[in-house]
């Protein structure tokens, strides 16, 4: 690689191949590698195929890797003395459904003018494809000018996020030394909401649990058995409401080992987004913020754990009315999970809390649903600043260091599984409408995501 990284060529050549660049991310986004349905698993091995093809057409060596389930896309470019990087993103898409709330068929991506610019709409165009080829294109010009890609970059591009990923972690297991890294980079995250450029430093840890409650061999007739007989439903009512207590704060023993503070570095990063939680909570019919006594809303969404009742069912709940004792009794929750919180705990101190509130008489079975720690990125490394500088530069505004309420695995995988951090940087909005009907993606986003990995790749070296 040249000792100059020649930033402005790059950047030039990107603006001047755009709409080369979004005819390809076109035809990318015009394969229907929807990886839930068995219908279209040859769409998926046929986008897993396309974008092998662009990536060894600019020189990667780059090949489709099968797994028991879709494949996966490795690439890697010559070795040099940069710092590898592991570069990740999904061509997988979520289904179409309901299609009929599209304006459009889902896999004939077309530009469209908006009233807030220029998008490119079709399923996949901001999650993840869209992403994810604004590495490409980065790639691609950085090569166009100084006629080799940048060095030591290692690319794993997934068929099943959208599905689970359940080959994932064997593959990762199975590949560990080929595709281990300095660094991770992750596409598959967004902007801040008032659209500054930001990198995602720390994400919470999810733990889903499914209980089912039994009591009495059949429904029973609340005026003969009712006051006597075990209703499963307020029992199991009475033992969720108890995980909480009246400042939001949850009541397992030991649940709070592992939660750390936020530091005052990031306190007054996250201080200067001036976030509003009720202008948030306006978004979706909401007024008042709930939750744990004393934290500010950024701290309850992105640093704090939670436990939600997601879904709970029994008795009668059809037309009409229908006095019955039910004989069962289910509910969903979850956890989001912060610090080094350990699920597998929190999972059984749950259940036995559970346990403890039931008679005698009824059972009680649990159902897991996935066990997930939280990531913490380490900030201090020096590639957090250089990349936090060159977003600056290249949107006008400085970027942030922010958290995500939700979770994404791949991140703790590649700490636990291949021991490196990683680094989070989209270039997605809140209104991209992902996983639901028109979803697009800002050509905005699309451009200057390139130039703003162009720019990353010129830091980082």
């Amino acid at each position: 690689m040249p000792n100059s990284p020649k930033i402005d060529e790059v950047l030039s050549t990107l603006d001047a191949g755009l709409p080369q660049a979004l005819a390809r991310l076109q035809d990318f986004l015009r394969i229907p590698s929807i990886s839930t349905d068995p219908a279209h698993r040859g769409d998926v091995r046929r986008a897993a195929e396309w974008l092998c093809a662009e990536l060894q057409s600019l020189g990667f060596d780059a090949s489709v890797r099968d797994t028991p389930g879709h494949p996966m896309v490795v690439a890697h470019s010559p070795k040099g003395a940069r710092r590898p990087l592991l570069f990740y993103g999904h061509y997988d898409v979520q289904p179409v459904d309901p299609l009929e709330l599209w304006d459009r068929p889902p896999f004939e991506p077309e530009i469209q003018d908006t009233p807030e610019g220029r998008v490119i709409r079709g399923r996949g165009a901001a999650d993840d494809k869209g992403q994810l080829m604004t590495f490409v294109e980065s790639f691609r010009a950085w090569k166009a000018v100084h006629g080799e890609l940048p060095s030591d970059l290692t690319l794993l591009f997934e068929g099943e996020e959208e599905s689970g990923s359940p080959s994932l972690q064997p593959f990762l297991r199975e590949n560990a030394d080929e595709l281990r890294a300095g660094l991770a980079m992750i596409c598959d995250t967004g902007m801040y909401s008032d659209g500054r450029p930001a990198i995602t430093t720390q994400l919470r840890g999810l733990l889903g649990e499914e209980i089912v409650l039994r009591a009495a061999d059949r429904d029973l007739h609340s005026g003969s058995f009712g006051g006597l007989a075990a209703n499963p439903i307020q029992i199991l009512v009475n033992a969720l409401a108890t995980v909480k207590d009246a400042g939001g704060r949850i009541t397992l023993p030991g649940f709070y080992d592992g939660v750390e503070e936020l530091t005052d570095e990031l306190r007054a990063d996250w201080d200067a987004l001036g976030f509003d939680p009720g202008e948030f909570l306006s978004r979706v019919g909401l007024k008042q913020p709930v939750g744990e006594t004393g934290r500010t809303g950024l701290e309850m969404v992105w640093n704090r754990p939670t436990f939600e009742i997601n879904g709970i069912s029994g008795g009668y709940t059809g037309e009409g009315f229908k006095t019955v004792l039910p004989a069962e009794a289910r509910a969903k929750v979850s956890f989001r999970l912060t610090g080094s919180q350990d699920p597998l705990a929190i999972r059984e101190t749950f259940r036995a809390h559970v346990r403890a509130a039931i008679p005698a008489d009824c059972a009680v079975e649990f159902h897991g649903h996935g066990a997930s720690r939280a990531s913490r990125m380490d900030i201090s490394d020096p590639a957090f600043a250089a990349a936090k500088a060159a977003l600056s530069q290249e949107w006008g505004r400085e970027a942030a260091y922010i958290g995500a309420g939700g979770s994404i695995p791949i991140a703790g995988d590649f700490k636990t599984i291949l021991g490196m951090d990683s680094m989070l940087i989209g270039f997605g909005r809140d209104d991209d409408r992902i996983h639901s009907p028109n979803e697009k993606y800002d050509l905005e986003s699309f451009a200057r995501g390139a130039r703003s990995w162009a720019r990353i790749l010129a830091a980082l070296s």
